[in-house]
């Protein structure tokens, strides 16, 4: 008898923590390095050297890969599947981690890229297209005022 009970204790304690081992929290569908610490002027740029202006241009390329696919949804991080009413089951959450993993390779990907290709850009068309990403930004984190 006393097997039994410690048996079902521990299949009660075994059932307990599979059920809240299942409801995990929920991952934000954006995430949160679109964050961008700063924007700059064109004369902040201009006295950058090269190198940091490289570092920018990529931060901000990654930044818009991350968030554009998801304007139609929010254009900030901490929106998930269930604070938009999607149901959180497995085929959407394996769609949803499938992106994750694809936008993860294509960042590595064009990281290293533009890390071969980039530094034999032009200085000017640098720090031009820094700033065209960074309206670009405030422009989608000023969207959600649209709607």
């Amino acid at each position: 008898m006393k097997t039994k009970l410690i048996l079902l204790g521990f299949g009660l304690f075994f059932v307990t923590t599979v059920s809240f081992a299942q409801k995990g929290s929920s991952k934000s569908i954006i995430s949160d390095q679109v964050a961008i610490k700063k924007y700059h002027s064109k004369e902040e740029l201009d006295r950058k050297a090269k190198g940091e202006l490289l570092v920018l241009y990529i931060e901000r390329i990654e930044s818009l890969v991350q968030l554009m696919p998801y304007i139609a949804f929010a254009t900030k991080p901490g929106v998930t599947l269930s604070t938009l009413g999607i149901p959180e089951n497995n085929d959407n959450k394996k769609v949803l981690e499938s992106k994750f993993e694809a936008t993860d390779e294509f960042l590595e990907s064009n990281r290293e890229f533009q890390k071969t290709i980039l530094p034999y850009s032009d200085t000017n068309n640098l720090v031009s297209a820094i700033l065209f990403f960074e309206d670009t930004l405030k422009s989608l984190h000023e969207y959600s005022e649209f709607h």
